[in-house]
């Protein structure tokens, strides 16, 4: 049996059903989601080939739904662009742990778009 088993020994590999308490969501790589895992948010491991499909049962189900930068990587552009503004459930894409990518640096951007550079 696995951390990221649920409680009756499910994998969390495969999208599976979410109870009527939703919990948030975390989708990406297995070393993190053991620690979401045990800070109490749903997990979700997806094989590869299966992002986007995770995240669309994710955004259906949990309040708020935290993706890894590599697992958001494999989410087809258009796809994740509209999980990211949605307003419900809240999107967030947080740094991938075996650092494969790297989130691109919000301030810098933000910045430039202001015309506010240092």
């Amino acid at each position: 049996m696995s951390p990221l088993d649920g409680p009756k020994g499910e994998s969390s590999s495969a999208p599976r059903e979410v109870s009527a308490v939703s919990l948030p969501a975390y989708i990406g790589d297995e070393v993190s989601a053991v620690g979401y895992r045990l800070a109490g948010l749903a997990v979700q491991v997806p094989a590869p080939g299966e992002e986007a499909a995770t995240l669309a049962l994710a955004r259906r189900d949990a309040p708020f739904v935290l993706v890894s930068a590599a697992t958001a990587q494999a989410v087809p552009p258009e796809e994740l662009r509209a999980a990211l503004v949605a307003l419900s459930p809240v999107t967030v894409i947080v740094p991938d742990v075996h650092e494969r990518v790297v989130l691109p640096d919000s301030t810098a951007r933000l910045r430039r778009e202001l015309g506010v550079e240092a």
